[in-house]
């Protein structure tokens, strides 16, 4: 599976997906690219999830037309061990073939 990191998710996290191919905006150079924008290369670059902290993303975007998974992770703080948890539930999910096109995790 191909997952993105948009840029409010430390790519420290990648080793939390291993045996994926995980890649983030600073190992891309798509750093400064507006949400359309870098959903747009997502999709061109054939990734299969986008993971992001943003949760106004669903109200910016038209989502459901991209084709790939859009997970936003609902934290309650930037705490590393919230986050690990939140990764964690993602990938569970992912590894389900979850039908779902926009996941929402808290």
């Amino acid at each position: 599976m191909k997952i993105f990191f948009d840029e409010n998710i430390d790519p420290a996290f990648k080793s939390l997906f291993e045996g994926d191919i995980v890649e983030t905006v600073k190992s891309k150079n798509w750093l400064g690219k507006k949400n359309g924008e870098l959903l747009g290369l997502v999709v061109f670059n054939g990734f299969d999830v986008f993971i992001t902290k943003d949760r106004n993303l669903k109200y910016q975007q038209n989502l459901n037309k991209l084709g790939i998974t859009i997970v936003v992770l609902i934290s309650k703080s930037n705490d590393e061990k919230d986050l690990t948890a939140l990764l964690l539930k993602a990938k569970k999910l992912l590894k389900s073939k979850s039908t779902k096109r926009i996941i929402e995790i808290s």
